[in-house]
């Protein structure tokens, strides 16, 4: 086992307590404000509201975020970046070969229902 990995922890206690759930990127344009290049998205969750979220997506063309079916954490505190607030957490992975913080998306392989718990 790789000692790299973190402590165990008990799900219920810790995973069971983050609200994730699949939404779909209504809106997406750069953030201006923000450090480093970042997308706005605007992401739509159904009955969980739309939230905006600020990521380093920015490997992906804009084309390609619009409509996309993504993961994020709806239950963080609301993070300032830049000027701008991300109100949900867009789950993603590190994008190959890319700056340190460039991300590609985490996100389900079929077409999940808008607003669907990760489980």
């Amino acid at each position: 086992m790789s000692r790299d990995v973190k402590p165990v922890v008990d799900k219920e206690e810790v995973f069971d307590k983050l609200e994730i759930r699949v939404g779909r990127v209504v809106e997406v344009e750069l953030e201006p404000s923000a450090p480093k290049p970042s997308y706005r998205m605007t992401v739509d969750f159904g009955k969980f509201g739309r939230r905006v979220s600020i990521g380093r997506f920015t490997q992906h063309p804009v084309e390609e975020v619009r409509g996309r079916l993504v993961l994020a954490v709806l239950n963080f505190e609301p993070k300032p970046i830049g000027g701008a607030v991300s109100e949900a957490l867009v789950l993603g992975v590190q994008y190959p070969k890319a700056e340190s913080g460039e991300a590609t998306f985490v996100s389900p392989a079929a077409d999940a229902k808008i607003g669907s718990k990760l489980f």
